[in-house]
């Protein structure tokens, strides 16, 4: 994920203290011959105590552009982390990690985050559009990290096929 040495012990942490929240899920996709992991994608509801929910709430409310809708936080499933190996990746794995994440959620929308990048060109985006998920906020910073991030929604449920 690229994030900033400084702050990995911290996320490390986060994540840890995540696990234990009621709600929380988490998917592992194994490779079929050796049975290592290769992929995994976790998640929570989102909460007005939580770190992340702070900060997209504060991003929304700082937004100029009349489009940014606050109830978006008022009931959500956050998709923390998806990650799959580089050499898995294109291989439809990361669709299976978040339609499985998400099936069975009980709130009607799913947000997260991802590094922006020039026109959208890498497969998480690619991903995420594929499967519905449209923007929220476009450019935003959260604290610690130099990087900008898009923040996407999707309306749930998510069919079989991870589309409406």
């Amino acid at each position: 994920m690229e994030y900033n040495p400084a702050i990995r012990p911290a996320r490390i942490a986060a994540w840890r203290l995540m696990a234990d929240e009621a709600g929380f899920c988490c998917m592992v996709a194994r490779s079929n011959t050796s049975g290592q992991p290769i992929g995994l994608a976790f998640g929570r509801p989102g909460r007005p105590h939580h770190w992340w929910w702070q900060q997209v709430r504060q991003g929304l409310d700082d937004a100029v552009a009349p489009r940014c809708d606050r109830t978006v936080l008022d009931d959500y499933f956050e998709i923390a982390e998806v990650h799959v190996a580089p050499s898995w990746q294109g291989h439809g794995i990361g669709r299976r990690l978040v339609t499985n994440l998400l099936d069975g959620v009980d709130c009607p929308r799913a947000l997260l985050s991802t590094p922006e990048v020039d026109r959208e060109a890498n497969l998480a985006f690619g991903l995420y559009r594929s499967l519905g998920f449209s923007d929220v906020l476009r450019n935003f910073h959260f604290p610690g990290d130099h990087r900008a991030f898009a923040v996407l929604c999707r309306q749930l449920p998510l069919t079989a096929s991870g589309t409406r």
